[in-house]
């Protein structure tokens, strides 16, 4: 996480300059629509048996994912405003225990993020149609965790059972991202951005056996299409 935070904050600081002698773009109204891909960092979760009072940590690991939404705002000249609603989401590839020794085999289950943002952007115009911009944003994010199955080996054997049941939280959210608008007329362009999404930690405590409790860390990819007004 902080690899990436020290590259963000490099490109800001080398773009100053750049922001003083940009040429201003024109201000209007825009929305956007965005697809692209996303990978989804390891996390653990903290898992609480609430008829044992025991706990334990399991490591869980996705498959690559996909990302999809859409946003609307209104272009200053320098920054742009605007509201971004998203989902993210990606199959769960395996978990392994962290505290015990047992180990789990062929899980089923994913993890589905939808994010309401307000994110803040500084475009760097030029006297081409590729404009760079960094920025981020900040809001709130509903994990849906669905029902997760797998199996449970054990030095006794092993048994397919429910890990996680299907639950879901609204935390805090909140990313940080740049990218490269590419105007196709004064009413179009493309987008090609990167985002870094985090989530505060989610709790799970619908079931009245065990309580779970994890966070998502999200690297995005996207190309998008902006039409303005």
């Amino acid at each position: 996480m902080h690899r990436y935070l020290r590259v963000i904050v490099m490109i800001c600081v080398l773009s100053i300059a750049s922001i003083s002698a940009a040429a201003p773009g024109v201000p209007g109204p825009y929305l956007s629509v965005f697809v692209g891909s996303s990978i989804f960092s390891d996390t653990t979760a903290t898992n609480l048996d609430l008829q044992n009072s025991t706990a334990f940590d399991e490591k869980i690991k996705f498959n690559p994912g996909a990302s999809f939404g859409g946003t609307g705002g209104y272009d200053f000249g320098l920054l742009r405003l605007e509201g971004e609603f998203s989902y993210k989401g990606a199959g769960i590839d395996s978990i392994r225990s962290v505290t015990n020794s047992y180990g789990i085999r062929n899980v089923d289950g994913d993890l589905g993020v939808y994010a309401g943002m307000v994110n803040i952007f500084v475009d760097l115009h030029n006297d081409s149609r590729i404009t760079p911009y960094v920025g981020g944003g900040v809001g709130f994010a509903t994990l849906s965790l669905s029902d997760t199955y797998g199996y449970v080996v054990t030095g006794s054997g092993s048994h397919y059972e429910l890990l996680y049941p299907q639950n879901d939280d609204t935390v805090f959210a909140y990313q940080l991202g740049g990218g490269v608008d590419i105007a196709l007329n004064r009413y179009f362009s493309l987008d090609l951005g990167y985002r870094y999404f985090r989530t505060n930690d989610a709790h799970f405590d619908s079931n009245i056996s065990i309580s779970n409790s994890l966070h998502a860390e999200i690297h995005n990819v996207t190309a998008g299409f902006k039409v303005k007004f």
